[in-house]
């Protein structure tokens, strides 16, 4: 099985929720040549694809995935959220980068919730 067949039998909500992401944090390619932030964002989301692949074929399709998450986006987070000021939200890439921001933080709290739930017993998806 692959990650992509595993989510595709998941609900809309979260598949829309997972493609949404996926968008959304390789939109960072649009303003790589003018954000420092969509370079640190970038290079995040290429980790997180071979951590989260690593964590897919050691572990399968359990809540644990949400590790690569944590992992990686709990320091990005903290550095989009210190340099906050510097997103202009009349220009496309201040918004972009409130939009991921928010975004980010509300996966990282399923991906918490998820990773203590992982580690409480509940191993499913």
């Amino acid at each position: 099985m692959d990650m992509m067949a595993d989510i595709a039998r998941e609900g809309p909500l979260i598949q829309g929720w997972v493609y949404w992401m996926i968008v959304l944090n390789t939109a960072a390619i649009l303003f790589v040549f003018h954000r420092v932030e969509a370079r640190w964002v970038l290079a995040a989301w290429v980790a997180n694809l071979f951590l989260m692949g690593f964590l897919y074929d050691t572990y399968g399709y359990t809540r644990i995935l949400g590790l690569s998450h944590i992992i990686l986006w709990t320091p990005l987070l903290v550095y989009l959220w210190r340099r906050r000021t510097t997103f202009d939200a009349s220009t496309w890439g201040g918004r972009y980068l409130w939009v991921l921001s928010i975004t980010i933080f509300v996966s990282l709290i399923f991906d918490y919730v998820d990773l203590v739930r992982y580690f409480m017993g509940d191993q499913a998806a």
